[in-house]
């Protein structure tokens, strides 16, 4: 059984989200690259897009699906992780390190309705 870290949380889509200070930090969850595979392609928004919760801000491709990825909250992005778009197969290896994004989320409360290491561990036993 795969453990999730205690200090972030989780959305039913299987990204997580670590909060630090007035940052966040986005990537996909280990159950999530399990399920797609081998990944071999990843599509980032512009440093400086406006995100809604829930909003789709880009795409992992496997060898096996293409998936959308989805804002675990409102924000603006400060940053992508270019090297992960050189190499995606990063987040087989280690996708709880691997991050895609670094949000400034510009509604704290949406958090609240995230879920924490345990209930996602629960949504996908």
């Amino acid at each position: 059984m795969t453990s999730y870290p205690e200090d972030f949380k989780y959305t039913k889509d299987h990204e997580w989200i670590r909060f630090d200070g007035g940052e966040a930090t986005v990537g996909i969850t280990d159950f999530a690259q399990r399920q797609l595979g081998d990944i071999v392609f990843l599509e980032l928004p512009e440093v400086g897009r406006r995100l809604a919760q829930g909003d789709v801000f880009g795409q992992i491709e496997s060898v096996k699906a293409v998936s959308e990825l989805f804002a675990p909250v409102s924000g603006e992005v400060l940053a992508t992780n270019a090297a992960l778009v050189s190499h995606p197969e990063a987040i087989n290896k280690t996708p709880h390190e691997s991050w895609i994004l670094k949000l400034r989320p510009t509604a704290a409360r949406e958090a609240a309705a995230l879920l924490d290491a345990a209930g996602y561990a629960a949504l996908v036993k």
